[in-house]
């Protein structure tokens, strides 16, 4: 009775604190909103104006070219996991599948790339980009990113689970290397995919340093780069109703995916656990 008892406070106890924790994380998500829809002003409270009003998203998405940054952010986005999800593919199936020389030393070197911080690579990236005359354009913003570390770690570590048996029989039914890959190995890796698709657009749509170097046009700005910039110029008033709403507009779509697709988003980190 006693451990029961005890078992019981434990979990409420732990319940008790997720629910403070999740507090604490979604606090600033429902200041922002809900001063993004009152009215505008010039001082920070905790407890904003009750008027609602949505203007100030029509003020913020006609001052600056937010339609041109959504078509920019989306182009890098979607183009980035794209050509992220053929690289890893083949690179992940030839270092779990195939055998070659210096197969290990290889899948070490891109280990170590997942530990080496993007930041630390802007100065050389930048350099090449220069010399290959690719500043300022959406090609030299997503180039840099179209080979990704952790995406081909993920897959490498699942398609080693998948049984050879089934590459076999595939290969004895006529499939060739490309068939294998697609209905076999792909298709048991779909939590693999799902993982780094979140991580992947997630990174891509508030990635900021690197546009914002690369950059200097509003042809190709992101939507991070236009909201500092916005949020520094004159049209922003100082006024933090502005400014939050701006921010509610670039977040909304992820909001919004993460609302529709969160048991998948949370089916898909649990069951791909790294496995040997």
């Amino acid at each position: 009775m006693n451990a029961k008892l005890m078992r019981n406070i434990k979990d409420s106890l732990v319940t008790i604190l997720s629910v403070v924790i999740a507090l604490v994380w979604i606090a600033p998500l429902f200041w922002l909103a809900g001063t993004a829809f009152t009215k505008p002003s010039f001082k920070m409270t905790f407890l904003p104006n009750t008027a609602f009003t949505l203007d100030n998203l029509k003020y913020v998405w006609n001052a600056i070219p937010f339609g041109r940054y959504y078509i920019n952010t989306l182009i890098l986005v979607i183009v980035t996991f794209c050509v992220q999800f053929v690289t890893s593919t083949l690179a992940g199936y030839a270092l779990a599948v195939k055998e070659f020389k210096g197969k290990t030393i290889i899948f070490a070197i891109i280990f170590m790339q997942i530990i080496i911080p993007n930041d630390v690579l802007i100065t050389p990236n930048f350099m090449t980009l220069s010399d290959m005359g690719l500043t300022n354009t959406k090609l030299g913003i997503m180039l840099p990113f179209y080979g990704s570390a952790l995406a081909i770690f993920l897959l490498r570590q699942h398609f080693k689970t998948i049984p050879k048996a089934l590459a076999e029989a595939a290969k004895i039914d006529g499939a060739n290397t490309w068939q294998t890959i697609w209905k076999v190995y792909m298709p048991t890796a779909k939590p693999a995919y799902m993982s780094f698709a979140v991580i992947s657009i997630s990174y891509h749509w508030n990635n900021y340093l690197w546009p914002l170097i690369v950059t200097n046009s509003p042809a190709n700005r992101t939507l991070t780069v236009g909201l500092a910039i916005f949020a520094k110029s004159k049209e922003a008033n100082m006024q933090w109703a502005n400014v939050c709403a701006a921010t509610f507009i670039i977040i909304l779509p992820l909001l919004i995916a993460f609302f529709i697709l969160q048991r998948q988003f949370m089916e898909s980190f649990v069951s791909s656990g790294i496995k040997e």
